[in-house]
């Protein structure tokens, strides 16, 4: 035995056996937080790519809201009233979001290289370690670096964009406003060419009313021999009361003749010129009213003709106008994308924050390990004892 030399070796494996026990003891707490901590620390320390955001903001106005540019903000959505283009907003702010703003992009800006940047690192460029090399994981990768919301302290929309580069970032925001830009001329040019063909099919249906109308009145006119019941009717009273006074006359001279000298031999030559008057003025009044074809039968339903056509030429001119005004409104732009705040070219990367990402993974970590030992602890309390 050489108990000598034996102690140094059991001395020296000592702090070995000390720190693998600490590793065993503490094994679940070093793969839950301290490696997850690790890694982010590589990652976003090392590894992750410096992101560029361009932000822009811009309102959608009304020709009737534009106004002198005052030098703030706040001055401007004052003087502006945005809230009554805030549907059009709206609207263009799903058209950002949707496919079509993709493909219309694509067609201005070699969007897919933009994307798979070569400097970018694995998780930060297109397609990355989680999606193909399609559309629809593009479309994917494309709603992560594009925002679009509503500033409700200013009403203004704003819209963010993140690339691996400034100038990209810039390139694809002013790509999107000036779709944007385009999307809303389109729904003024779809809303006039609405309105305008709304009021000519209006003028139309107007023309052939009144054309109609006319032919009603003018085959009535032949088919009644009548030119306007209205001025033969005067002329039937006109004459029927000329007849009544000449009537009420001879009827006076002969009541002063039978008085005064009865055995006048005109006396009967006046009755029978009376009676002749009286058939006259029974002729006429017949003529006017008394029968289905008098007067008074036609003027009724001329003056419903009349009518028709007064009504169908009120229509007409109401419905010109409406198309002069229309083919107005269609000159000047009825929306209009203003854009407040112009894309910028970051000199300083947006993302990754990498202190905060960093600590933001220690503290889940941390969290998660602090849910899973109680609940570990737990069980164990509450298990039934061998």
């Amino acid at each position: 035995m050489h108990p000598s030399t034996d102690m140094p070796v059991e001395a020296a494996d000592a702090p070995t056996n000390g720190f693998v026990r600490t590793l065993r003891r503490r094994r679940w707490f070093i793969l839950f937080v301290i490696v997850p901590v690790i890694l982010a620390t590589i990652y976003y320390g090392f590894i992750a790519s410096d992101v560029y955001q361009s932000e822009s903001r811009f309102v959608i106005k009304a020709p009737s809201q534009k106004q002198a540019q005052t030098s703030t903000i706040a001055n401007i959505i004052q003087s502006t009233g945005v809230s009554s283009g805030q549907d059009q907003a709206k609207e263009v702010m799903d058209y950002i979001n949707s496919r079509d703003a993709l493909t219309d992009l694509s067609k201005k800006i070699d969007v897919r290289s933009i994307f798979s940047n070569p400097d970018a690192d694995i998780f930060s460029r297109y397609p990355g370690l989680f999606l193909d090399d399609s559309f629809e994981d593009m479309y994917k990768y494309y709603k992560k670096i594009v925002d679009v919301s509503v500033d409700h302290d200013s009403n203004l929309t704003v819209l963010r964009v993140k690339s691996i580069t400034s100038k990209d970032a810039h390139d694809l925001n002013a790509g999107l406003l000036a779709l944007s830009e385009n999307l809303v001329n389109r729904l003024n040019g779809r809303s006039q060419s609405k309105a305008i063909a709304e009021a000519e099919n209006r003028v139309q249906n107007a023309q052939i009313r009144l054309r109609n109308a006319r032919l009603r009145l003018r085959e009535y006119r032949n088919s009644s021999d009548v030119m306007d019941p209205t001025i033969e009717a005067t002329g039937v009273l006109e004459i029927s009361n000329k007849l009544v006074s000449e009537q009420a006359a001879l009827r006076a001279q002969l009541a002063t003749m039978q008085r005064i000298t009865p055995e006048n031999p005109t006396i009967p030559a006046l009755q029978s010129r009376i009676n002749a008057i009286g058939g006259q003025i029974a002729a006429q009044n017949s003529r006017a009213v008394g029968t289905g074809d008098g007067l008074a039968s036609k003027l009724t339903q001329y003056e419903n003709l009349q009518v028709e056509q007064e009504f169908s030429t009120q229509m007409l001119t109401m419905a010109s106008a409406t198309l002069e005004q229309a083919r107005s409104e269609a000159l000047k732009q009825q929306y209009y994308l203003e854009t407040i705040v112009e894309p910028n070219k970051p000199d300083v990367p947006a993302y990754p924050k990498r202190l905060q990402n960093i600590l933001v993974v220690a503290a889940g970590a941390f969290v998660l390990y602090l849910i899973g030992w109680m609940l570990i602890v737990g069980i164990l309390e509450h298990s039934p004892e061998d």
